[in-house]
């Protein structure tokens, strides 16, 4: 036979097992010190200049297939 099973208690250690894992999330992002922030944002800003030294300049586009 099947276990019984509360759907209650069932809900509420989804929901806990839910926010233990956003809590785990957060206290990686938030729980650093200042030098390891400032250097996450200097490897994000110079990403973000090397993305833009690669792009491509817009072409203007034309309907006339000829040119």
């Amino acid at each position: 036979m099947a276990q019984m099973i509360n759907l209650r208690s069932a809900r509420k250690n989804r929901m806990r097992a839910q926010k233990q894992t956003e809590a785990d999330a957060n206290r990686q992002r938030h729980g650093r010190t200042k030098a390891q922030k400032q250097l996450e944002r200097a490897h994000a800003d110079k990403a973000e200049r090397a993305l833009d030294g690669h792009r491509l300049a817009a072409q203007p586009t034309s309907d006339d297939p000829t040119t």
